[in-house]
This record gives structure tokens, sequence and C-alpha cells, in this order.
């Protein structure tokens, strides 16, 4: 494609995720069904292209003030994806000066919010809680996550897959913590190979793999995904159970379970039962209280643990949207909890970076249920055989907390209990 006919389409694709209509992924997505002739570099170049204008979006915006043409063109040409040469080719002599400018503004003279780039009520709270780390939370999150893989351990080895993955092409390193997980380098196509069709790889980031590993579903159990979505963490949980016992996997949306259908042919799994529930009080859920082993509530949140992602979810996120957030996330758990036998266990976890989702809901749940004991992750982690287990842990090692600038992982969070005996 020529050069400006890419960043013409660039600022096409810019204009569109700025309305946050809908999800940046799903905008791009039907962006390139409607332009089916776009080749992969083309394709890597508009999303990288948005993807960076998400990231950066009050900077960018901060610039382009100075700039000429379309507010689009502008900040799709501050966060071209492509080489500066083949950019510059399709500017004119005044853009590529105003370009030359902006490049060579120090990054460090700017005020905070433009080297941030965070809404200030997203930015305030993890200040406080993260003090002189902040800054390299930010740099992580200006950053586009590794692809992770976790190999299913039901019928394939991690050094074999590896293995494979190199002979086609792929280099791939162990994850660091799970012993599941492998870090590809690049994003090459997967969906092609062999070790993908016959369900021996599953994307899934290792901070998720870890949370599934923290459940410690065995053989011949009763466990229950509580809020399954797509099913990777059902999925994982399922080869742990070595294809043995009952895994319920719930969600109150049909359509998330029904991508977990073609992922469950793959994985040779029979022993997952999904099931779309009406909400956290259905009948279903009834009918099981007291009779599983292991519970896990990945649940609803914010979802800011996944800002290198989903960049836009700081834009279409709101103070009101997160507090509307924390009491579906406190009922589902009280829910979620009832379906506990007696020494069992339920984990709690989400993918957001914010107290009040976090910390702050295993706490109330805490003091209202003290039937449950808390558990240590840290221990239970060891218990796992994970490497450095207190370096993924909150301090005392109560409860997990990932972050993607100590830990390379997206932001989680989980804390666990037991159902005392009766």
């Amino acid at each position: 494609m020529h050069p400006k006919a890419l960043l013409d389409a660039c600022a096409d694709l810019v204009a569109q995720v700025l309305r946050f209509e809908h999800p940046a992924d799903a905008v791009v997505s039907r962006y390139f069904r409607e332009h089916r002739s776009l080749g992969p570099r083309e394709r890597a170049t508009l999303a990288e292209t948005a993807y960076a204008v998400l990231r950066r979006k009050l900077l960018f915006e901060h610039f382009a003030g100075s700039g000429s043409g379309s507010r689009e063109r502008r900040l799709a040409i501050l966060g071209f994806a492509g080489p500066r040469d083949f950019l510059k080719s399709a500017l004119n002599e005044q853009e590529k000066a105003w370009l030359d400018q902006c490049d060579a503004v120090d990054r460090a003279t700017l005020i905070e919010r433009h080297r941030h780039n965070l809404p200030e009520w997203l930015a305030e709270p993890l200040k406080a809680q993260l003090g002189e780390d902040f800054w390299p939370l930010v740099d992580a999150l200006d950053q586009v996550a590794p692809l992770d893989l976790r190999v299913n351990t039901l019928n394939d080895k991690r050094d074999d897959v590896r293995q494979e993955l190199k002979i086609a092409g792929i280099a791939a390193q162990p994850t660091p913590y799970s012993p599941w997980g492998l870090r590809v380098e690049g994003k090459p196509a997967l969906t092609k190979l062999d070790a993908f069709a016959r369900g021996a790889i599953e994307v899934q980031d290792e901070g998720s793999q870890l949370l599934a590993l923290l459940t410690d579903a065995r053989r011949g159990q009763m466990v229950v995904d509580f809020c399954a979505g797509a099913g990777g963490k059902t999925l994982a949980l399922g080869a742990a159970m070595r294809n043995t016992g009952r895994l319920y996997a719930f969600d109150v949306s049909a359509h998330r379970l029904d991508n977990l259908k073609p992922r469950l042919a793959r994985s040779k799994l029979s022993n997952v039962h999904p099931a779309a529930i009406a909400h956290e009080r259905d009948e279903r859920i009834k009918r099981l209280a007291g009779k599983i082993d292991r519970v896990i509530v990945d649940a609803p949140c914010s979802g800011l643990g996944t800002l290198r992602r989903n960049p836009d979810l700081k834009w279409r996120q709101s103070p009101k949207a997160s507090e509307e957030l924390t009491a579906k996330q406190s009922a589902i758990l009280q829910s979620a909890a009832r379906l506990l036998k007696p020494g069992g266990r339920i984990v709690y976890a989400t993918c957001s970076l914010l107290r009040e989702e976090n910390e702050a809901i295993a706490a109330a749940f805490t003091a209202a249920n003290p039937d449950f004991r808390r558990l240590s992750v840290q221990e239970l982690l060891e218990q796992a055989r994970i490497a450095d287990a207190a370096q993924l842990c909150s301090e005392g090692g109560q409860d997990l907390r990932l972050w993607p600038h100590r830990h390379g992982t997206d932001g989680f969070y989980a804390a666990a209990w037991e159902k005392a005996p009766s």
C-alpha cells in the first residue's frame, strides 16, 4: 500500500477507536473484516498505530494542538507504527517539520499527565498505592504485552512443545513462574500450527495461569469456575484435574461460553460442563450448594491490569463504573462461597489494579464470613512449587499481587479462603 493511503487508513481507524462506542479490539477486528485486501504488515501497522494513540492519548493530543490537518490525521502521524522514513514520504513539508519538533521534545520536561497518560481518577490512587514505583508501572503500561502460552499438560510436555515451536521457527522461553507457560517472541500465526489444532497450546497470560495453580484443582474433585468467560482458566483447571471429576464452567453470558466450545474440543477434556446462568443466585447454584471442593471467582472487573493489551479501558472506564462493579463483585463472591463443602477452597481474583476491587472486597468478605479462614497465598504457591512465591505476593504473603513492571504479567489480584470443617 502507498504510504499516503496507509496513513489515511490509520487516521480512519484512529477516528473509529476514539469514539469509544465499542472495545478497541472489536473495532480493529471489524475494520479488518471490512478491508479484506489489507496484508499482514498493513494490518499490523494499523492496529499498532491505533493502540499507540490510545496509550499516549493525552500526550499526542497535546502535541496535535500545534499541527495541521484533521485531528485524526495528526494523531495517526504521532502514533504511526511503521518506519519513520516511510511515514515521512506521506507527509508534506509542514507536517515533517512539525513531527520533527514533536520528536525533539524532552519527555522529562512535560507535565505529569502528559507523561503518564492516565485519567486523574486512575493516576491518583495508583500513585498513593505504589509511591515511587508508580513511574515504572507507567513505563510498563506503555509497552506491548508479551504473548504467553499455556501448554496443555494433559497430553503434552512443555519442553516438547517448546522444541516443536522451535522447529516451526517460533522462539519461546519457559515463563519464570508458571510451570505450564511459554513466552513467545513476536506474534506468530499460532492457529496454523499443529500444536494449536490438537490442543497442545492455548494463549493465556502467565498471571492467569497462576490463578489456576492457586485454585489447586485435583483429581476426582467437584470444581466450579464461577465466571468462566471464554474458559481459559477452565481449561487449565480441567487439565490439572487430569480429566477426572466434574468441572462446571458458569457464566451469565452464553455468548462468552460459546467461545469456549472450540477450545474445549481441541483440549480433549471431557470433564468440563459449561452452563449459562441467569445470575449469581441461579437455581443451578442452589442445587450445588455445599457440594464443591474448589471454586474460583475471576470476577467481572475494570480490567485495568490489562492496559498493555487494552489501553482503551482507561478512557472507557470511570469512577462510577468502578463503584458499580464493587457491589457486583461482593455479591458474586458471597454467592459463590455457598457452593463450598466444609474444607473446600475458594479463590477470588480480578485483573484490576485498584484496591477497591481487590483488598477491600476480600476484607469485607472475611469480616462477614467467620466460617471462612483466610489462607496465605504465599504458602499455597510454595506448596504448588512456584519459584519466588514471596515476590508474587503482597507484604506478608497474604494475597497474590502481580504487576506488569515487576512480574512481566498482566496486573492480577487474588485472595483465598478455606471453609471451616463442620
